[in-house]
């Protein structure tokens, strides 16, 4: 089956997310449409980037626009539109050894859609007066999130070889002073397969950025350690450590995993507050279904709720 036909498609649905990243803040469609043209430069054959350059710019650019919109904007319920879409890329995705890193990333993501869309169905269709412009449904308060994800999660399969991962990595979250727990991450991030990779630059179980990364001493070179779990899981570890003395709050450390530092300090300065539950709702909407799944992870795996979470050790986080 040939696919370069699809290619603009495919590289604006993978690019669409630029927020996966550890610590990276949204960027912008300049900023991102010269990573999508280098991805397909060191990714794709010769006839695929050709079809790729030789594509309508302004087409692919309303496209981006819009999944990064989706991705990055106010509402949860925007990101239901995304399904149809990413459901038809994935097995394309998956069909070509180049491309499967990425369709591991994206596989990772699917329920946020799914969650996106029950939210969407139980909603009440709003009252729209006549000539004004219908509104999205208002985001969900995280309590109606968590209940959503708990009931998503609840019995889900272990994902294939978390099972050993989790045996070996545990000591590497208790060595750094994070709570084991939290090695579930990885489950959100990679499904604890270490070929996950995102197209804004994040790879390995726990989907670290190459500044993050070198941050916390990994090479992203040949060999790339982002791959490798230990070193990996002492580098995530070591971040959330970071997150967590920065922001006194686990939610709070797992929302600037995902959207990054910057971002979650914006809201708390505009909202006033020092909870994850005071600025969920300003958050990107990615994020506002990110932290709820983890904790309805580490409930399903763990027994444990998020704010029970202790540190094993009164280690100091790493700067």
């Amino acid at each position: 089956m040939k696919w370069f036909s699809c290619a603009s498609w495919l590289i604006a649905v993978l690019c669409s997310n630029p927020a996966l990243g550890a610590d990276n803040e949204p960027a912008t469609l300049d900023d991102l449409m010269p990573s999508a043209e280098d991805w397909a430069r060191d990714n794709l054959d010769p006839e695929v980037l050709d079809a790729f350059q030789s594509a309508d710019r302004q087409k692919i650019e309303r496209l981006f626009r819009d999944l990064q919109n989706r991705f990055q904007g106010d509402y949860v319920v925007d990101m239901a539109a995304l399904k149809e879409g990413v459901r038809t890329v994935l097995p394309l995705l998956e069909s070509y050894e180049e491309t499967l890193p990425y369709a591991v990333w994206l596989r990772t993501r699917l329920d946020y859609f799914d969650v996106a869309e029950d939210f969407r169905k139980s909603s009440p269709a709003p009252v729209v007066p006549p000539g004004e412009r219908v509104k999205p449904a208002p985001n969900p308060a995280p309590g109606i999130e968590r209940e959503i994800w708990v009931r998503k999660v609840s019995k889900r399969p272990l994902p294939k070889g978390a099972a050993s991962l989790v045996t070996r990595l545990k000591p590497v979250f208790i060595t750094e002073g994070v709570p084991s727990e939290l090695i579930w991450i990885a489950e959100i991030e990679s499904s604890f397969d270490p070929r996950a990779r995102s197209p804004a630059g994040a790879a390995g179980l726990f989907q670290l950025m190459p500044e993050t990364a070198r941050r916390f001493q990994l090479s992203t070179r040949w060999p790339d350690q982002r791959l490798d779990p230990e070193p990996s899981a002492r580098a995530a570890a070591r971040y959330l450590a970071f997150l967590q003395g920065k922001f006194k709050d686990w939610r709070l450390a797992a929302a600037a995993y995902n959207c990054g530092e910057g971002t979650v300090q914006k809201a708390l300065d505009r909202s006033r507050t020092k909870t994850f539950d005071g600025i969920a709702t300003r958050l990107p909407a990615e994020t506002q279904l990110y932290v709820p799944k983890l904790e309805a992870t580490l409930l399903e795996r763990e027994g444990m709720k998020m704010e029970y979470l202790r540190s094993p050790s009164a280690k100091t986080p790493a700067k």
